[in-house]
């Protein structure tokens, strides 16, 4: 606590000193610049209580490289950051228990699903500069999006239809060998728009064997069918290679952050990656009550991962559709909206390990040998939704949504036969998931907002496998049920925005995934968790002169999630009443943006991220830290059609060491320490070059 108390004073301290000599016009959390999403309503994407967008302003806080940042300024979000290629997204303690990668949300890319079959997504696969706006929906409170514990984050690449034709170009070099380049070029006419980006990007990184390289292009139309009907056509393509550090152990991290995990190292581990997304959507405005929107969508990833105990090589394809029906009808004096509709999502994966024979190439890296396994799985997921909204008074509205979801999975062993075959099916019971919003206006300034939603959490395939390969029918999927109660307040001018919700959120059924080998996890249902907390995002605009203005904004989460009920039976420990492993109980992310005129800006940004328990006996903690980034730049129109714009950039001003991502529960394997922690980038640098071209 008293860390905390001093980083609220340091942030309180910077806010004053800043705001006695600068600021921006445009707040971080004023909202209204941004394009979201056409989806439930038009004010976000649940209707009518806050989910929380960030876009252009919040992402010009940050280099052009650095996606996590920019999410983390959301409240109630926390996201680790092993590598380019290596994160974890955690939205109010769901999971942290995750121990690579991100799940129990849902991902979306303009309305479009994109996170597996089994839960799984990679953000990472995703271009921060192809993006408008990120909206993030906390809790199972997304009737139309999965209603998953963790919630939804929706990636969005729409633009305003009525831009000129334009050309832009942007540049950024930096530390560690960072070079970025990303082009693209808008056109719109009466019936048709069009945006094509192309990015490349490449970067040797902090650490050893820590190189990552992406190649990707954004394609984004829209074709005007008549004044009812249009239609979009979406394609988006990365192609990336990392290289893998891992994680390392505590003496590691103090005597060189900059080492990669030996075996590691020793392989030249790395991953290589195609992710290809095509979705054709088309919107057909029946009346003014009535609208349609159905997306067709197509999805393929090809993995190819080296690893030093075996390689594997993967692939996915996934399709589906998503329909969704809006619209309003009379009844007595008022209006009730609604929305209806459904989603399916499907995919065939197919993978298999080998054996990787490094130790034996002479230190020249992996090397293939013979096949391990060879499996394929078909997982299927059907949602439907509903959502009725309604004014009782001017003052009061409520919504009632319900979800329904059914998730089957078919794994199919192709190597083994007869009594050694592990093929298996697993049905998971339909689940029924209702949510209930109400939203009653204080004053023209003022919104008290409260919902009580259920939401669910799947296990992956592999963690309804026993040790034998077999699934296990025990496992069951997490299920809980979220109380929220929350004030939203915009002053009359805008220049003051506060909102503050509070939560608590049951758990039962929480899944552990525990080790049993080298990257081999089995699941179990291991008990219920409590998640409750508070998430504050506060901002405000001072206009010195008519010129110059400064923004400070403060984003503030506080997490006191615990085990209820867990015990581990191997062990002989009772977890109950511990903190959940894997979140810090306090996170502040906070700044300064300043807008000096005539093209001048300069921005400040601070994080504080509080301790985070490793182990669930609370036994190890990670160390705490505060980072320090700022920002400046200069923008000119320097003739009536060219725009050139000139940033730099310091991250770590301070040059603090410390872990940017955990591995909880880490066990040591072969006499080695337990492996817990991914090293953050010391202080580095970065400028950039922006060329905006209007034909």
């Amino acid at each position: 606590m008293k860390k905390l108390l001093s980083t609220l004073l340091f942030a309180s301290f910077t806010l004053s000193f800043f705001a006695q000599n600068t600021i921006k016009k445009d707040s971080v959390t004023q909202l209204n610049e941004v394009i979201v999403i056409d989806t439930l309503t038009a004010k976000n994407a649940i209707g009518i209580i806050p989910s929380q967008t960030i876009g252009v302003t919040t992402f010009a806080n940050y280099s052009p490289v650095d996606f996590i940042s920019s999410i983390n300024q959301v409240s109630g979000l926390y996201a680790l950051s092993g590598a380019l290629n290596t994160n974890r997204i955690t939205i109010r303690g769901v999971g942290s228990r995750t121990l690579f990668g991100t799940d129990k949300l849902r991902l979306y890319y303009n309305n479009i699903p994109i996170t597996n079959g089994t839960g799984s997504s990679t953000i990472e696969a995703f271009d921060i500069e192809n993006l408008t706006s990120i909206e993030v929906i906390k809790g199972p409170k997304g009737t139309g999006f999965g209603t998953n514990l963790g919630g939804a984050i929706i990636l969005n690449t729409k633009q305003t239809s009525n831009q000129p034709t334009k050309f832009t170009n942007n540049t950024t070099i930096g530390s560690y060998g960072l070079f970025k380049n990303s082009l693209g070029f808008t056109h719109s006419q009466e019936d048709f728009y069009m945006t094509f980006q192309y990015g490349h990007m490449e970067i040797d990184g902090y650490r050893d064997n820590n190189r990552f390289e992406r190649d990707g292009f954004l394609l984004n139309t829209i074709f005007k069918l008549s004044e009812k009907s249009e239609v979009e056509l979406l394609v988006n393509h990365i192609d990336y290679s990392a290289q893998i550090a891992s994680s390392v152990s505590q003496e590691d991290f103090d005597e060189d952050p900059t080492q990669a995990a030996f075996t590691w190292n020793s392989a030249k581990g790395y991953e290589d990656n195609n992710y290809s997304l095509i979705g054709l959507s088309h919107t057909y405005y029946a009346n003014s009550k009535l609208k349609n929107t159905t997306s067709l969508f197509y999805t393929y990833l090809d993995h190819y991962e080296p690893a030093p105990f075996n390689i594997l090589d993967e692939y996915t394809n996934g399709f589906g559709f998503r329909t969704l029906f809006s619209g309003n009808a009379a009844i007595s004096e008022n209006t009730l909206t609604y929305t209806f509709g459904g989603e399916l999502y499907k995919d065939e994966y197919s993978w298999g390990t080998f054996e990787n024979l490094y130790q034996e190439n002479n230190g020249n890296g992996s090397l293939q040998g013979g096949r391990l396994s060879k499996n394929k799985e078909f997982r299927n997921q059907i949602n439907g939704f509903a959502t009725a909204t309604y004014s009782f008074t001017p003052k009061l509205t409520a919504q009632l949504g319900l979800n329904i979801n059914k998730t089957q999975y078919d794994f199919r062993d192709l190597l083994n036969s007869g009594e050694n075959n592990t093929s298996a099916n697993r049905n998971f019971k339909t689940l029924f998931l209702p949510s209930l919003d109400i939203n009653y206006t204080i004053t023209p300034t003022n919104q008290l907002f409260a919902n009580i939603s259920r939401g669910f959490s799947n296990p992956s395939l592999e963690e309804t496998l026993t040790p034998d390969g077999i699934i296990n029918p025990d496992i069951a999927q997490e299920t809980g049920t979220n109380y929220e109660i929350g004030i939203k307040h915009q002053s009359k001018d805008n220049r003051l925005n506060l909102e503050v919700a509070a939560y608590i959120m049951p758990i039962k059924n929480l899944l552990v995934a525990k080790r049993v080998g080298n990257n081999q996890y089995i699941g179990r249902n291991a008990g219920k968790t409590k998640h409750q907390g508070v998430d504050l995002d506060w901002s405000y605009r001072i206009n010195l002169t008519n010129k110059i203005t400064i923004s400070p904004f403060i984003s503030y989460t506080y997490s006191n999630h615990k085990f209820i009920d867990f015990t581990d039976e191997e062990a002989d420990e009772d977890y109950s009443e511990n903190a959940l492993t894997g979140v810090p109980k306090n996170k502040v992310n906070s700044g300064i943006q300043t807008n000096l005129g005539n093209g001048l800006f300069a921005n400040i940004t601070h994080q504080f991220v509080d301790e985070i328990p490793l182990t669930d006996s609370n036994s190890l903690y990670s160390d705490s830290f505060n980072l320090l980034n700022i920002k400046a730049g200069y923008k000119k129109q320097i003739t009536e059609k060219l725009r050139l714009g000139l940033d730099f950039g310091i991250n770590n001003l301070t040059n603090k060491k410390y872990a940017q991502s955990v591995l909880i529960n880490a066990t040591g394997f072969g006499g080695n320490a337990p492996r817990y922690f991914y090293p953050g980038n010391n202080i580095n640098y970065y400028g950039g070059v922006k060329l905006n071209y209007t034909l």
